[in-house]
């Protein structure tokens, strides 16, 4: 039950990912055979590969995460706080280093401590799993599924819990936000955008920058859900 979360022990994710190359011609011939193979099986597939090659940013064989998103709950005199910070850059692997260490030492007590990501059991949390082993790092315990029970993995998804048990369709993070009446995340740009902007203008941190605005929607979705009232601009910190 939502009640019995305490926010302080809540780590909102979002993560921001593009393709492993800027383009398809960019890959070996392996990786473009492999591609090619995967990219025939997708909804509305095109015949040409390299055509379909914007969609590999979302799977984790074929992307890589740029920008990890991370919002902290502290409540201070009985008001709940919000602070806000990025790990992101061009060297998958050192933020991935940073994020699983900040996991293993602020995260690691799984039996109360939660992960938060909107569509995040669907995306995030697998995705993040899968690029930290392929990265050679070990998961931190909280990652850590396999052999549990449903009931034993500590995540929340924003967008699962909407659901209420109906599986008809996808709810974005905009449409709840808008529901909820929380500023949109999507004033500057949206997901479809991350990967022109990577690789066109390597513009790390307006991505950043939109992460972070992921982040507090998602934070502050939750405390809809949990019947409390959305935090204050002025008791969010957002660290550059």
């Amino acid at each position: 039950m939502l009640e019995n979360v305490q926010l302080q022990d809540v780590l909102v994710l979002d993560i921001e990912t593009v393709s492993q190359q800027a383009q398809f011609a960019d890959l070996d011939a392996d990786w473009q055979e492999l591609w090619a193979k995967k990219s025939a099986h997708l909804q509305h597939a095109d015949d040409n590969p390299a055509l379909m090659y914007d969609r590999a940013a979302i799977y984790a064989e074929f992307g890589k995460i740029i920008c990890i998103g991370l919002g902290i709950y502290h409540v201070i005199d009985g008001q709940v706080h919000l602070k806000v910070k990025t790990i992101h850059g061009h060297d998958e692997k050192a933020l991935l280093l940073e994020f699983a260490e900040l996991l293993n030492k602020h995260f690691n007590q799984t039996e109360k401590h939660k992960l938060l990501a909107h569509n995040g059991k669907e995306f995030d949390f697998p995705y993040l799993s899968r690029r930290l082993l392929i990265n050679g790092i070990a998961l931190p315990k909280i990652l850590d599924t396999a052999g549990k029970k449903p009931w034993e993995i500590q995540h929340l998804d924003t967008m699962e819990l909407w659901k209420f048990g109906d599986y008809k369709s996808y709810t974005s993070l905009n449409v709840l936000a808008k529901c909820f009446g929380i500023p949109s995340p999507k004033e500057d740009l949206d997901g479809s955008l991350v990967g022109p902007i990577y690789w066109q203008n390597k513009d790390l941190e307006r991505i950043a920058n939109y992460c972070k605005k992921d982040i507090i929607t998602t934070a502050q979705i939750f405390m809809k859900y949990k019947q409390m009232e959305v935090i204050p601009e002025s008791f969010i910190k957002i660290s550059e």
